[in-house]
């Protein structure tokens, strides 16, 4: 398949640049993904959509504040983005302005209190920058770092807490598993009380998530690589809820992605740890997935193809366009759909 099958037009005004005061308040749009049939809701009830024995996956990753604006010896200054943590305080990081950031290089943050010297230059230009610091470096970068929003947001956020979902606790992403951010406390209490499972895992996002595919052929794309888990615990209760004939609905393309990951053919769930480069587009036969809760995606992306496995691109496309007419809320701060099968 080609890569413009998945192209929409987007008006850029539709890009939400804030999240909305109420988390759980941003349309729901329910695409079923046998007729293509839509319906439009709110995400609060999403509750009702839910049935009694399913089991609600979701990505319990937290986003790192993993942007650092510092100096180099020269006064002038740089941006460093952590992207992969390579052990004994190196990480792989993008840096601004790059040309200028060489081997050897000193760079300091916070008055000196976060030191690091560019160590590598690595393919695909990014660096590898060993950092210095006293005490404990998480906290170190909680005080001096900044949230990385995706880059079609352009406005401040007031508060970081509203790129975190509720249930977030793994620190190690480059960027928030952005379905999960309409949900509240209570709405998980009254989703539980509906008799629905809920389940956590972790795939920490890296920014491979926003890289474009170039390649004319889908299949020509190579996926970028993301570190995953699951535990014995959430894959028991995936089991068991597919035993007994409940829908395993996951939270997001990350949810998702690792659950097709460490799925076996036999369609059980085994629990572990790796680096995934799953990628799903059309012709995908899911193993573990039979709904999603998903937010509207960037056109020609690798998670609209995702989507587009699991209900078909026809479908896809006219809910999209549907949405665009409609004024539905795009991206990471914007309205989400919820993808099943009705029958």
């Amino acid at each position: 398949m080609k890569t413009s099958d998945f192209y929409y037009d987007l008006p850029e005004e539709l890009i939400a640049q804030t999240p909305l005061e109420r988390r759980d308040s941003s349309r729901l749009m329910v695409l079923d993904r046998t007729t293509g049939e839509t319906e439009d809701r709110h995400f609060y009830e999403l509750p009702e959509l839910l049935e009694p024995g399913d089991v609600l996956v979701m990505n319990d990753s937290r986003v790192l504040p993993a942007r650092l604006f510092g100096h180099r010896p020269t006064g002038g200054a740089v941006e460093v983005l952590l992207l992969t943590d390579k052990g004994e305080g190196r990480w792989e990081c993008l840096v601004r302005p790059g040309k200028k950031a060489r081997p050897g290089d000193r760079l300091s943050f916070g008055d000196g209190e976060l030191t690091a010297v560019i160590e590598d230059v690595l393919e695909g230009g990014n660096r590898l920058i060993k950092f210095e610091y006293q005490g404990i470096f998480l906290e170190v970068l909680e005080r001096l770092g900044r949230m990385p929003l995706p880059p079609y947001i352009h406005e401040e956020l007031q508060d970081a807490e509203r790129y975190q979902t509720v249930y977030s606790r793994e620190l190690g992403s480059a960027a928030a598993p952005t379905a999960g951010l309409h949900f509240t406390p209570e709405l998980l209490d009254r989703i539980r009380q509906r008799g629905v499972e809920t389940a956590f895992l972790t795939l920490h996002v890296g920014l491979g998530t926003f890289r474009p595919v170039k390649e004319e052929e889908i299949e020509d794309h190579d996926m970028h690589s993301e570190f995953c888990t699951v535990s014995e615990e959430t894959a028991e209760k995936i089991n068991d809820a597919r035993a007994r004939g409940g829908r395993v609905v996951a939270v997001g393309t990350t949810s998702c992605r690792t659950l097709e990951s460490f799925a076996g053919e036999d369609g059980i769930l085994r629990p572990g740890a790796k680096w995934t480069d799953i990628f799903i587009y059309p012709g995908y036969s899911f193993r573990i997935v039979d709904a999603l809760v998903t937010n509207f995606h960037l056109p020609e992306s690798t998670l609209l193809m995702l989507i587009s496995a699991l209900a078909g691109r026809e479908h896809v496309l006219a809910a999209y366009k549907k949405a665009v007419e409609r004024r539905y809320r795009f991206f990471s701060f914007g309205d989400a759909m919820f993808i099943e099968d009705r029958k």
